[in-house]
């Protein structure tokens, strides 16, 4: 069992619901990838031949998962196409089961909703328009251009660790120092002994928003996965635009912090592809790419040969 998995009788031995519906915000404008973006949403990039909003999905429903909001904006509603059917694609591919069971799969990983952003105003004010949807219950929040391997699974000891104390769970990841100034950065200290069965599991007491290095109370960076209680709909509701005039997140589950409402984190040691910059979009295709078993030999035989020629001055082929 992977050190990220959980014991959902833990959880049930509460009597609090587990979070089963997850939110993935999706309607910004994705300007660092402009022009490509411009008529083709970010989440729906390819890494290889899957999007990143695919194996976003694949993470949610491998944790439990069926219900999943997106919330969107102008000119993306081809995100909720790539999960709706396709009978005359389907047809055409009767006889080559493999796409066929590729095209399918996208259908049935689970339940997909929307909701429009009219302008997009921070993550908090984004996750705030999932309130009709997901109600009083416990959520997750998933970033739309971050996402694990899923051999290595987070969500799981998340959604355990929320069930058992009721409050906000975050997942965190070692960072140099130098980098701090680019990532939220949490102060910890360690958490009660009898949730350190979950995982590599902290106590959150304090958020700061991209600190310097000399500044920073840690090395720990918030990681885009996020599993809340309803409460953060009021606590949204009650706090101030912050940084860049927005409603942020982190203000809402601060104020919940500063309210006594519990605040625990995964520290997260697998593999985590950031997809948000054109840099890290492109590492990761590699990555994943050198590591598929129809393409990885192949692939990395060629890498190797092409960055051997690149350095010698030699031709790119």
């Amino acid at each position: 069992m992977s050190e990220h998995s959980a014991n959902p009788s833990a959880a049930a031995a509460t009597g609090r619901p587990r979070a089963v519906k997850a939110v993935i915000p999706a309607a910004g404008l994705a300007t660092r990838f402009l022009p490509a973006t411009k008529a083709v949403p970010k989440e729906l990039l390819p890494v290889v031949d899957r999007p990143v909003l695919q194996y976003i999905v694949e993470e949610a429903a491998q944790a439990g998962i069926g219900d999943i909001l997106l919330i969107t904006g102008r000119g993306k509603t081809s995100m909720v196409d790539h999960f709706d059917r396709r009978p005359d694609l389907e047809e055409r591919l009767a006889e080559k089961p493999d796409l066929l069971a590729a095209v399918k799969r996208t259908e049935e990983l689970a339940a997909i909703y929307t909701c429009r952003q009219p302008e997009q105003l921070g993550l908090g004010h984004a996750v705030g328009y999932a309130e009709s949807h997901v109600g009083d219950q416990p959520f997750a929040v998933l970033l739309g251009d971050e996402f694990v391997n899923l051999s290595e699974p987070l969500l799981p000891a998340m959604l355990e660790l929320q069930a058992r104390t009721g409050g906000v769970v975050l997942a965190f990841f070692e960072v140099d120092p130098a980098e701090t100034k680019r990532y939220g950065i949490a102060s910890v200290e360690p958490a009660e002994a009898e949730l350190t069965d979950i995982g590599e599991v902290v106590k959150v007491t304090g958020m700061v928003e991209k600190p310097k290095p000399e500044e920073a109370p840690s090395n720990l960076a918030v990681l885009g996965r996020y599993v809340l209680p309803s409460r953060i709909f009021d606590a949204i509701r009650r706090t101030r635009p912050g940084s860049g005039g927005e409603i942020q997140l982190t203000d809402a589950m601060e104020l919940l912090r500063s309210e006594g409402v519990p605040v625990h984190a995964i520290v997260y040691r697998g593999i985590r592809y950031d997809t948000g910059m054109p840099l890290g979009y492109l590492q990761t295709v590699v990555q994943i790419a050198a590591e598929r078993d129809d393409l990885g030999a192949e692939f990395r035989k060629w890498l190797v040969d092409f960055v051997n020629s690149d350095a010698s001055g030699g031709p790119n082929t």
